[in-house]
């Protein structure tokens, strides 16, 4: 274990929870013959919560920022490492150098990475991507898609054609449907005609895809999906859609922040309203005097406060600046319960606060 520094804040990780995870979901697709990458760039690429998919047999081990993957190769890791974001192309001689697998929609950078991977005597894998509607990275037009597969099957020897993939819900909100992974099969299959072979992975998405594997609806041939937050954290799937969690961990990440001030204040500031520290014009709500508490971390540390979910009912998060985080906690106080400079509260995380705290230098990392 690394050295810890006394006080707070701190970022508790149970490791044995995150464990658990990682194997339900795991057991949970292999029932439909699908595999998982592990994508950890949710927790910044922790070394400790990397060890937890390794360990667990994932397929691949999968990251957006190259540095993540790169640290993971200098520690040894052994599972096949991902690039999850398509690479640019000044970086494509570390992503052949690093990852076995990545994503790719350009053909400029496939010409690259295949001119490297020759460069370094090394055959890469890649995953040509779809764009089904979601907008964000993939072929729009499937017919020249089909002809860069071709290119990459016969021409760029350095290169092998693994799959195809798809992302959606991240940036267009479009969702994991039955029929929209279905169009990537049939994107599959069109290639596989011209190529004369079966590709051996379908990527079907990343969490928001795990809605079909729960349904019971995922189209046959889709045998890979990409899963970050629907093991560090199963937030997004019960809370946004409803799906039963009830037997995966919600709380593999805690946060606790020590509060540094507890005083009656007005709820309206007092003098003219300008801009707060960022350059936002605040509306603030006038309830009198209230009871209110200073926790010892701010939006540099986690981003939006309005994303931070306290433990203990009766807490409001009403703002933060960069290092200071406000709340009101006048109901606590209204049912006589007291909290004291010195206190420590929990709080869950989502994925935006997640990414935030474990890329924090200011947070502590505890692992249990």
């Amino acid at each position: 274990m690394a050295y810890v520094k006394p006080g707070n804040p701190k970022l508790i990780v149970d490791l044995n929870k995150l464990r658990h995870n990682i194997e339900y979901v795991k057991r949970m697709c292999a029932k439909d013959g699908v595999q998982i990458a592990g994508v950890i760039k949710g927790c910044t690429g922790l070394f400790p919560c990397v060890e937890q998919f390794e360990r667990a047999g994932v397929q691949f081990i999968g990251s957006s920022r190259l540095e993540h993957l790169a640290e993971l190769k200098e520690q040894g890791v052994q599972a096949p490492l991902l690039m999850v974001r398509i690479p640019m192309i000044s970086e494509a001689e570390d992503v052949v150098r690093i990852c076995e697998y990545s994503l790719n929609s350009e053909l400029a950078t496939l010409k690259t990475l295949n001119k490297h991977a020759r460069t370094q005597g090394k055959i890469h894998n890649v995953i040509l991507m779809a764009d089904l509607g979601d907008l964000r990275e993939g072929w729009w037009d499937k017919e020249e898609m089909t002809d860069v597969a071709e290119i990459v099957e016969n021409e760029l020897e350095n290169l092998h054609l693994a799959g195809v993939g798809v992302n959606v819900g991240c940036y267009g909100s479009v969702l994991a449907t039955t029929e929209k992974l279905q169009e990537l099969v049939d994107v599959a299959e069109k290639i596989e005609a011209r190529i004369g072979r079966e590709l051996e992975i379908i990527s079907g998405g990343a969490t928001s895809s795990l809605m079909r594997i729960m349904d019971g609806n995922l189209p046959e041939r889709i045998n890979n999906l990409r899963v970050g937050e629907g093991i560090l954290l199963a937030y997004d799937l019960p809370t946004l859609y409803g799906y039963d969690y009830q037997n995966m961990h919600q709380d593999v990440f805690t946060l606790r922040a020590e509060v540094i001030e507890v005083k009656d204040k007005p709820s309206h500031p007092v003098g003219e309203i300008g801009f707060d520290a960022f350059g936002h014009r605040v509306q603030y709500e006038d309830r009198g005097i209230r009871k209110r508490a200073l926790l010892g971390l701010g939006k540099v540390d986690y981003g939006d406060p309005a994303e931070l979910l306290p433990r203990m009912q009766g807490i409001q998060i009403l703002g933060a600046s960069s290092d200071h985080t406000i709340l009101d906690i006048q109901a606590l106080a209204d049912q006589g319960k007291e909290i004291m400079v010195g206190d420590v509260l929990e709080f869950d995380l989502n994925y935006a606060t997640m990414v935030y705290l474990t890329n924090s230098g200011n947070i502590d990392k505890v692992f249990i």
